[in-house]
This record gives structure tokens, C-alpha cells and sequence, in this order.
């Protein structure tokens, strides 16, 4: 899936699109990427001598392509976005810099109602930057 076909799932829009393409979507699990350009503004003060992408948005990736799994395997109602609901055991292992690409795979799960459970990991190259847990549900727009 391309940059349009991702807006066309999720309500998500630059500056805050933190996805740029699905290089796999199966039954169960979505993989996506991002190239962290050295141009996006959030560097000019997270750190402006030593630039890392904050962990907060690491994660807003993550859930991200948990939208966009959502909304190409079980489409929610219209007039619903999805948002997080829950973020359990996050841990950073590894900064983000500017340049680099992340590759961002997650997998669903339980799903309970109307609520989704993810795991997921974010990696540049074969270092892992971030594993955590979430959850997403669909509210009213």
C-alpha cells in the first residue's frame, strides 16, 4: 500500500502521518515503514544539538498501522476513528535519528468487542527501537 492508500484507511494527516508505506498486510499482522526525514520540525527541539525521534511518537507509528490493519480486515462504522485506549510494558532500546527508516510491525492480538490488543515492535535495520502493547477501539468522530 502507497501514501494514498494509507490515507484512504486512517484520518491521520502530515504533519502527524507517521506511516508511508504497508510493505505486508496479513490475516493476523500489519508491517509497515517510515523514513524519519531530517527536515520534520519536531528536530529543531527534540534535542536541536543531538536530534532523536521522541519515543511518544515511536509508539503513534505503532498505532498507526494498527488503524490502518483495523480498517483493511474489519472496518469500523461510519462516522468511527480509531484511538488508542491502553499502552502497556513499552520499552526503548534504541534512539531514532534523523535519516534513518523505521520498520514497524504489528500483530494483533485478542480482540474483544470492539476492542483490538496489539503487540508491536519498531526496528531500524536489525535493531529493535521499541517493543510495547496497545489497544485501539473506535470512537465517534
Amino acid at each position: 500500500m502507497n501514501l494514498d492508500d494509507i490515507k484512504a484507511c486512517i484520518p491521520h494527516r502530515a504533519p502527524f502521518l507517521w506511516l508511508d508505506e504497508v510493505v505486508k498486510l496479513e490475516e493476523n499482522s500489519i508491517h509497515a515503514r517510515k523514513f524519519v526525514s531530517p527536515e520534520i520540525d519536531i528536530f529543531q527541539g527534540h534535542y536541536p544539538d543531538h536530534p532523536v525521534l521522541p519515543g511518544v511518537i515511536l509508539c503513534e507509528a505503532a498505532m498507526q498501522a494498527a488503524a490502518v490493519f483495523i480498517a483493511k480486515t474489519d472496518a469500523p462504522d461510519a462516522g468511527k476513528v480509531p484511538v488508542a485506549t491502553r499502552l502497556n510494558n513499552t520499552k526503548f532500546r534504541r534512539m531514532v535519528k534523523p535519516g534513518e527508516t523505521i520498520d514497524i510491525q504489528v500483530t494483533l492480538t485478542e480482540k474483544l468487542g470492539g476492542a483490538y490488543f496489539f503487540s508491536g515492535k519498531i526496528s531500524v535495520g536489525k535493531e529493535t527501537a521499541v517493543r510495547l502493547e496497545f489497544a485501539v477501539t473506535a470512537a465517534d468522530a
